[in-house]
């Protein structure tokens, strides 16, 4: 099993969403964060400089069966990017163990 963790804009969410729906990733967790990240300038728009690296994101936490890892990896990438600096990462990690609370069930078929 892997962990994929997603950060990406803010406004990108819901298309990202019904990328990894189309896919078959139906559950996954997300939250608001903010960061800070590599771009040292500002952008001007309308007169008014304003720094991207305090874009708004969401970040979004998705575990899936080893199968599941590279389509689920290009969803977000089809669907994340806009080419502009500040589009987000993604981290993938091992899971070692899932388990179903209420059935005490575990394995790769309790994320089913």
């Amino acid at each position: 099993m892997k962990k994929i963790e997603a950060i990406i804009r803010k406004s990108k969410y819901r298309v990202v969403k019904e990328a990894l729906h189309d896919v078959g990733v139906n559950f996954f967790s997300y939250w608001d964060v903010t960061g800070l990240g590599n771009e040292k300038e500002g952008h001007v728009y309308r007169g008014v400089s304003y720094s991207t690296s305090d874009i708004q994101r969401r970040h979004l936490s998705i575990v899936v069966n080893d199968d599941f890892e590279e389509v689920t990896i290009q969803a977000i990438l089809n669907s994340a990017g806009t080419g502009e600096v500040g589009d987000g990462k993604i981290f993938v990690s091992d899971i070692n163990e899932c388990y179903r609370i209420r059935t005490g069930e575990k394995g790769g078929d309790t994320l089913k």
